[in-house]
C-alpha cells in the first residue's frame, strides 16, 4: 500500500476511534453526578474516620473542567473496544493471516483483562487512599481540604495504570505465538522480569508509597507468570507438531525409495 494511503487509512481509523471515544464521553456526561458520587468514596471512609476531608473547587471554572475530565474518562473506558478494534483495523491489512489471528485473539482478551486492572484497582483505592492520608490528625480541630482536580487525576492516573498494566503480558505471549521468543527465554529471566516490573511499578504509581506499587507489582507478577506458562505449551505444542511432520516426511522418503 502506498504511504499516501498508509496515511489515509491512518487519519480515517484516528477519526473513527476520536469519534467513539467523543460518543463515550457524552454518555459520560450524563453519568457525571452518580460517578462522582462513586469517586468519592474515599473521601467519605475519610470522614467517617473523624477527619474532616472535603473536595475542595480551588477557582470558578474548577467544577466545568471536573465535568469534563470525568466524561472523557469514562468515554475512554466504554469506547475501548471501538477504538481498539480501530487500531487492529489499521494493522491487520499489513499482517499474514496466521498473525492476524493471533493479534485478534490478544485484542480480544486484552479488553478482559484491562477492565479486570481497572477492577482491582478500584478494589483497592479506598485502602490505598486510606494509607496515604492516615497521618492526618483525628479531631475537631483537623481537616484535609483536598484540591479535586489533583484528587482525580490521582484516582484516574491509578485506574488507568493499573489497567495497561494487566495487558503489558499479553505481549510476551503474543510474540511467542508468532515464533520471536521462546517461552524458556521468558522463564531463564523471570528474575529480571521481577526486577524490571517493581521497578516500573514504583515510577508509575502516581504516589510515593511503597505499599501501592507492591500492590501493582504482584497482581503483574502473576500475570507474567501466566503468560510464561502459556509460552512453553505453545511451544510444545509446536514442537510436536514439527516432529510428527518431521517423521512424516521420513516416511514419505523411505515409501518412495
Amino acid at each position: 500500500m502506498p504511504l499516501g494511503e498508509h496515511l489515509r487509512e491512518l487519519r480515517k481509523r484516528l477519526m473513527l476511534a476520536c469519534a467513539g471515544i467523543l460518543v463515550g464521553a457524552i454518555g459520560g456526561w450524563f453519568l457525571y453526578d452518580p460517578v462522582f458520587q462513586l469517586l468519592q468514596l474515599p473521601v467519605s471512609d475519610l470522614r467517617e474516620r473523624g477527619v474532616d476531608a472535603t473536595l475542595n473547587f480551588s477557582n470558578v471554572a474548577a467544577s466545568f473542567d471536573i465535568k469534563l475530565r470525568v466524561a472523557a474518562f469514562l468515554g475512554f473506558l466504554a469506547s475501548s473496544p471501538w477504538w481498539i478494534y480501530q487500531v487492529w483495523a489499521f494493522l491487520a491489512p499489513g499482517l499474514r493471516s496466521k498473525e492476524r489471528r493471533w493479534a485478534l485473539m490478544v485484542i480480544g482478551a486484552g479488553v478482559p483483562l484491562f477492565a479486570g486492572g481497572i477492577f482491582m484497582a478500584w478494589t483497592a483505592l479506598p485502602n490505598t487512599f486510606l494509607l496515604l492520608t492516615q497521618f492526618v490528625p483525628d479531631g475537631e480541630t483537623s481537616s484535609a481540604l483536598i484540591d479535586v482536580t489533583t484528587y482525580l487525576k490521582f484516582v484516574m492516573q491509578f485506574l488507568l495504570i493499573f489497567g495497561v498494566a494487566f495487558v503489558l503480558p499479553l505481549i510476551l505471549v503474543l510474540l511467542n505465538f508468532l515464533g520471536v521468543a521462546k517461552g524458556m527465554t521468558w522463564l531463564k529471566g523471570w528474575r529480571w522480569a521481577v526486577i524490571i516490573i517493581f521497578v516500573l511499578a514504583a515510577l508509575a504509581t502516581p504516589t510515593a508509597d511503597a505499599v501501592t506499587f507492591v500492590l501493582m507489582a504482584l497482581p503483574i507478577i502473576g500475570l507474567y507468570f501466566a503468560a510464561v506458562g502459556i509460552c512453553l505449551l505453545n511451544d510444545r505444542r509446536v514442537a510436536k507438531k514439527a516432529l510428527a511432520a518431521g517423521v512424516g516426511s521420513d516416511v514419505d522418503t523411505d515409501v518412495s525409495s
